[in-house]
C-alpha cells in the first residue's frame, strides 16, 4: 500500500517536471534552427546573393512557424496544467 503511495507521490512530481523539458525542448528546437539559418545567410550574403536570398525566404518563413509553434505550445502547457490540476483536486 505504501508503495502505490510513493509512486503516486513521484508520477504528481514528475509530470511539471517533464512539462517544462518538453517545452524547453520545442523552444530551444526552434531558436536553434533559426539562428544557423540566419548564420548561414550572413556568411554567403556577399558570396551567393540568390541563395541567401532564398534562405532569408526560408527564415521569414521559419519565424512564422516558430511564432504558430508558440501559440500551440502555449495552448497545450495551459490544458495541461488545468487538466493536472483538476486532477488532484
Amino acid at each position: 500500500m505504501t508503495t502505490i503511495i510513493i509512486i503516486e507521490t513521484v508520477s504528481l512530481f514528475i509530470r511539471p517536471i517533464a512539462l517544462g523539458v518538453r517545452l524547453t525542448a520545442n523552444i530551444t528546437a526552434g531558436h536553434l534552427l533559426i539562428t544557423i539559418i540566419s548564420s548561414a545567410v550572413l556568411n554567403l550574403i556577399n558570396i551567393y546573393n540568390t541563395l541567401s536570398l532564398l534562405l532569408t525566404i526560408l527564415l521569414i518563413l521559419l519565424t512564422l512557424l516558430e511564432i504558430a509553434v508558440a501559440c500551440i505550445q502555449a495552448y497545450v502547457f495551459v490544458l495541461l496544467v488545468t487538466l493536472y490540476l483538476q486532477e488532484n483536486t
